[in-house]
């Protein structure tokens, strides 16, 4: 980087050999790296650089390993070791770094708190709301993406996997997505976690016309009609037993919402009915 400055200096009338004496560099190597400014390595590593920072973009959960393992997708080969050193030049971490002094401040919402703690609804597929709640395993942990339709309570789509990506929550949008077909315009709220900020979890809202709405850092209320969901979650199916595996934990988890919670969980809020009998019900009405 100062071999520019020779250049500057020679401008000034000052001896190249001279400038390179000063600096502690042969004239051999400056007139080297005139010939050719940016190596072979150099570019390499830009180009590396540049997709590493494309991933993270897109799930900003992955740290150098998780980078590392997805850029032979892209036509990089490159080692671990490397990848970390380049990561740690640009400060590309994981959101979930346990490095002292390492983001520890939310990230910047990418949209804005369009529901205001109203969790109310004229009609199906208006207002949806999602989030992400884990529990462990023998295995280790299962997490779980679920969307919520705030007008009949009913859990229109979920995900689960064994890390934390912002896939996750793409999953789970794609799966309410293709089993609700909406065709008006639908609200999705948020926390404002990593998963739901990233730019795969943006585009696939755009990707399916949807509205992004996002609650403050730190304030459970702005989603607690999600959260009362995982809290009947934990306690009729997580708190049970202890899970060996996390698929058992998975199967016990789909059993629940689309057994007991959809078809036998009477609610007093939709008349005591079930989500799917409240549906059912007003949906026949609404179309007579």
């Amino acid at each position: 980087m100062t071999y520019p400055l020779v250049l500057d200096l020679a401008a000034d009338g000052i001896p190249v050999a001279v400038t390179c004496r000063v600096l502690g560099f042969s004239t051999q190597a400056f007139y080297a790296w005139r010939r050719d400014p940016v190596c072979q390595r150099d570019w390499d590593e830009a180009h590396l650089i540049n997709a590493a920072l494309g991933i993270h973009a897109d799930d900003p959960a992955f740290g150098y390993r998780f980078i590392a393992d997805e850029l032979p997708g892209r036509g990089i080969a490159a080692g671990e070791n490397k990848v970390a050193r380049l990561c740690s030049q640009q400060r590309i971490w994981s959101v979930f770094s346990k490095k002292r002094g390492l983001n520890r401040k939310a990230g910047p919402p990418v949209h804005d708190d369009l529901v205001r703690r109203q969790f109310a609804a004229a009609g199906p597929d208006r207002l949806w709301l999602t989030d992400i709640t884990e529990h462990a395993t023998a295995e280790g942990k299962l997490y779980l993406c679920a969307i919520k339709d705030v007008w009949s309570n009913r859990i229109v789509g979920y995900s689960m996997d064994s890390r934390m990506t912002a896939q996750l929550a793409v999953s789970a949008l794609r799966n309410a997505a293709a089993l609700r077909a909406p065709g008006g315009t639908i609200l999705l709220h948020s926390d404002r976690g990593s998963q739901f900020r990233s730019t795969a979890y943006v585009r696939t809202l755009r990707e399916h016309g949807l509205t992004g709405s996002m609650g403050r850092v730190g304030a459970c209320g702005d989603n607690a009609a999600m959260e009362s969901f995982f809290a009947l979650l934990q306690k009729n199916v997580l708190d049970r037993q202890r899970w060996a595996t996390r698929e058992d934990l998975r199967l016990a988890i789909i059993t629940w919402i689309e057994r007991t919670y959809h078809r036998r969980r009477r609610q007093r809020a939709l008349g005591r009915l079930t989500p799917i009998e409240y549906e059912t019900i007003n949906q026949a009405a609404t179309a007579a």
